[in-house]
């Protein structure tokens, strides 16, 4: 058993201090979500570090805004938006449809957190699962000759501490039989997001494309609509610029070439929890990195998305 990859970053680390010094002339990265909170700031980094960015966004009107605000701060003006609905596959088909070139990066950053309610998208499938994990998966494998073209391609899926709350029910994965559940329908969604980044570099790590997930840590967003707002005690919070450390981390850092379906937190692999599994503690639970789950849940992704 080989020791968590660790590096001179941590749980302070900003953004900033990650991308310092890289270099990503000549890239382009599509970051979902980008309208607010880590999404922008993530951009916000890969942008100042030279990268072509598109912001996938729901609402482009709002999207073009922040990329004029990221093209004055940054200096660059090679960013944009684009409009992109997750909880629609449609759109997730057309927006793919419509990427010419290589994909240099691709960060699945957008996301939805315990709706109070089920729902459901014209497909019949949970709305977290829908658009944490089966749009993200759409997305990517849709992306897939973009990465392959782009000779090193790195994908980075936005998992949360909550996928130790629930691994994936594969007999009911849209609770149409048991009973709704909005922290384990997001912890089901999350647990997702890690068994994709095994998936993608189990898939496609001899291409040159890999990835991996991660916890950003609780930072206050628009994340918390739905549950009242952050409850983490104040210690343990981070800002935006310090939740996105680890995005960018995976997305850019040489630290991390060629590493591919492992889980960071806090800028560092995250080791294997053996006990109870417990949030607030953190750690990847070992559901979330099975082969066997990852290999499940790619076949039943790919039989939703057609």
């Amino acid at each position: 058993m080989t020791e968590p990859l660790r590096t001179p970053f941590g749980f302070s680390s900003t953004a900033d201090e990650v991308i310092d010094g890289v270099d990503l002339s000549g890239r382009r990265a599509l970051v979902t979500g980008a309208g607010s909170g880590i999404g922008t700031e993530t951009a916000r980094a890969l942008a100042s570090a030279g990268a072509e960015v598109v912001l996938a966004v729901r609402r482009p009107d709002a999207g073009e805004r922040t990329a004029g605000q990221l093209r004055e701060e940054t200096g660059n003006p090679h960013v944009s938006a684009a409009e992109l609905d997750l909880a629609d596959l449609g759109s997730v088909a057309a927006f793919a449809t419509s990427w010419a070139g290589p994909l240099h990066i691709l960060v699945n950053n957008a996301g939805v957190m315990a709706l109070p309610q089920r729902e459901v998208t014209p497909e019949g499938h949970e709305m977290q699962f829908a658009v944490n994990h089966l749009g993200h998966f759409a997305l990517t494998t849709a992306l897939h000759a973009s990465l392959t073209a782009a000779g090193g391609a790195r994908v980075v899926c936005v998992s949360s501490s909550a996928h130790l709350l629930a691994p994936v029910d594969f007999e009911d994965i849209d609770f149409a039989q048991r009973p709704y559940d909005p922290w384990t329908a997001y912890g089901q969604s999350k647990t997702a997001q890690v068994l994709l980044a095994v998936g993608i570099t189990r898939h496609w790590g001899h291409e040159g494309i890999h990835a991996n997930a991660l916890n950003p840590g609780a930072i206050p967003t628009n994340l918390q609509r739905h549950t009242g707002g952050l409850r983490t005690p104040v210690e343990r919070r981070k800002s935006v610029a310090q939740g996105a450390a680890t995005s960018v981390l995976l997305a850019a850092s040489p630290l991390v070439e060629g590493v591919g379906g492992r889980y960071f937190e806090d800028c560092a692999e995250a080791a294997v929890v053996r006990g109870r599994l417990d949030p607030a503690a953190g750690g990847v639970a070992p559901y979330a990195l099975d082969a066997e789950a990852a290999e499940r849940l790619w076949e039943r992704a790919e039989s939703f998305v057609g």
